[in-house]
């Protein structure tokens, strides 16, 4: 069976993890690849505008497979060939939705928990019912971070937050994660994909070309100079002036209707 359930609405993806039986681990089955090529299939596709990660069942995704990591007891698994699993394994799906740009909206339905946190960090906005945990949990169980939440973790909470959560390895709720901005919005259980769903269909009421140039420049801002940010926003600007969708805006303005992208 997939990992993902993949179903499409207009211009907006909703990608489900469908393994509840496994609490949506991302390891030890297809998750990897499937992501990778969801991923692979949106960048070719100009007309996705909006791409929603959710879960099946309570658990939004329990990370790693804790029960698989006794294979790594195995002497004759070298730190080498581990760390090389690491690289063409789960690190592949950090690296793959970092590159999507398109928005992407993570709907937490439960507990998302050490590379299932992360994998919540990896998306740009994060909506969560309200009976949802987060934990960065990876040192209870004597490992590190290995998917990147090192890197995602601190710019979604701040760095002593983030400090805090990865050295004590507790779960915090759906209030102290909105209170903390890992989550912009908590919703009752029932509400939270058509939550999503809503925010998706604002986004994705608006010009595709231009939200994928827009995403690309938050991205370029969190590590450019101001000069290197505002010299491409220039180029980007030029690019948006040309579209059609920029002059069907400025007509639909001026002539008091709605735009028609």
């Amino acid at each position: 069976m997939a990992f993902l359930q993949i179903e499409r609405d207009g211009g907006i993806v909703i990608a489900t993890m469908n393994q509840p039986e496994t609490r949506n681990a991302l390891t030890g089955n297809t998750a990897v690849e499937e992501f990778v090529r969801l991923c692979a299939e949106i960048r070719q596709d100009t007309s996705v505008k909006v791409l929603i990660v959710t879960a099946a069942g309570p658990i939004f995704s329990s990370g790693g497979n804790v029960k698989d990591m006794r294979r790594f007891f195995d002497e004759a698994l070298t730190p080498e060939s581990i760390c090389e699993e690491y690289r063409q394994g789960i690190q592949r799906i950090p690296l793959a939705l970092h590159a999507l740009d398109v928005p992407v909206i993570g709907a937490i339905n439960g507990p998302a928990i050490g590379a299932g946190l992360d994998l919540a960090c990896m998306c740009d906005i994060r909506i969560a019912a309200d009976t949802a945990t987060f934990a960065e949990s990876f040192v209870r169980v004597g490992i590190v971070p290995g998917d990147g939440g090192a890197w995602f973790l601190p710019r979604a909470v701040g760095m002593a937050k983030a400090s805090e959560m990865a050295f004590t390895g507790e779960a915090i709720d759906a209030r102290d994660a909105l209170a903390c901005g890992l989550i912009s919005r908590a919703v009752p259980a029932d509400e939270l994909l058509p939550a999503a769903r809503a925010l998706a269909a604002k986004i994705a009421a608006n010009p595709g070309t231009v939200m994928r140039m827009t995403k690309r420049l938050l991205r370029e801002g969190q590590h450019a100079s101001l000069a290197s940010l505002l010299e491409l926003s220039a180029s980007y600007q030029a690019l948006a002036h040309k579209t059609a969708e920029h002059r069907e805006a400025v007509t639909a303005f001026i002539e008091k209707r709605p735009p028609k992208f």
